[in-house]
């Protein structure tokens, strides 16, 4: 099995906080590989520390085979990074950032001039291509972020918090680009607080606290861990305290919009709870249905366990 990257025992301290505690984890080659974790909990630093921006107190990482620590600018050439604040030139247009991050990759001209035009029409900033990035929008600079990343089509892409703040049309553009990298064989390591973004697009996800990792798998296997955790959605046609669903079976109750869902161990003793408390207060159902755990269910049990 081929892994893109390696890390063994990573260790990170800012004075006396340990911000990465010990972690260890591989992703394989071509695999779309999510980090998650609450903030502070040592995602951005892992990132990194992967892309040589900071050097680790321990351990050592292998990134395509190469030690990042001996070999760094090999090691970046097959890499590209988007931080979740772009490293754009605001005084240059659009078609000059690609130009000159395709000339740091060493790619001729003419390439640089192909793939550059093909990125500005997919990115949707053809007609904005000679104008200043100083005067683009915060989504149209991080589609620029995109383009600059993989313009040299790179063996892996590191993207921490890509479509945080973004606009929808913006955030699904990135999306897909990073989805059509990934389908050509390249290796995503993605950090997001997104977590059905993470649950759509990831093979794998590592959930970080506190600096050390608490589970890594797949999103349906780590759904699966924790099969007992479902929950009841209802909706009443009148607003319902939710202390009144209160049961053994029940162990918390939260509003949603218009809806209170319940989650539960029995979801045949929460829906008896609800239709004793409809009868009760002569309510009326609009909707109820029984939803199994979600990834979001899993990040807060594991962390809440972690604590």
């Amino acid at each position: 099995m081929s892994y893109s990257i390696v890390a063994e025992g990573l260790t990170k301290k800012f004075g006396n906080f340990l911000a990465v505690d010990n972690i260890s984890f591989s992703v394989q080659q071509g695999e779309f590989f999510g980090l998650l974790g609450p903030n502070g909990a040592g995602k951005t630093t892992t990132i990194r520390m992967l892309t040589g921006v900071l050097k680790p107190d321990a351990g050592r990482i292998k990134i395509d085979g190469v030690d990042i620590q001996k070999e760094p600018l090999i090691v970046k050439e097959r890499m590209g990074v988007i931080p979740e604040v772009g490293t754009v030139y605001i005084d240059l247009t659009a078609r000059e950032n690609l130009d000159l991050f395709g000339r740091y990759y060493g790619l001729p001209k003419k390439l640089r001039d192909e793939r550059g035009e093909q990125l500005l029409r997919e990115l949707g900033l053809y007609e904005r291509a000679d104008s200043l990035v100083k005067n683009f929008s915060k989504g149209m600079r991080q589609r620029i972020s995109i383009g600059c990343a993989m313009l040299h089509e790179p063996k892996i892409l590191l993207l921490d918090e890509p479509t945080e703040g973004l606009d929808v049309q913006s955030r699904r553009m990135i999306v897909e680009k990073v989805k059509g990298l990934n389908a050509k064989g390249s290796t995503i390591i993605l950090t997001t607080h997104n977590i059905e973004e993470a649950s759509r697009l990831c093979q794998r996800v590592c959930i970080i606290d506190k600096g050390r990792i608490v589970a890594i798998d797949s999103p349906e296997y780590l759904r699966s861990t924790i099969e007992k955790m479902q929950s009841v959605e209802v909706s009443f046609d009148k607003r319902v305290d939710p202390s009144l669903l209160s049961a053994q079976s029940i162990s918390r109750v939260e509003e949603q919009g218009d809806k209170l869902k319940i989650f539960t161990s029995n979801p045949d003793e929460a829906i008896e709870k609800i239709m004793a408390v409809k009868k009760e207060l002569g309510l009326n159902i609009v909707s109820i249905s029984t939803v199994g755990p979600t990834l979001e269910d899993v990040f807060v049990k594991l962390t809440e366990a972690h604590t």
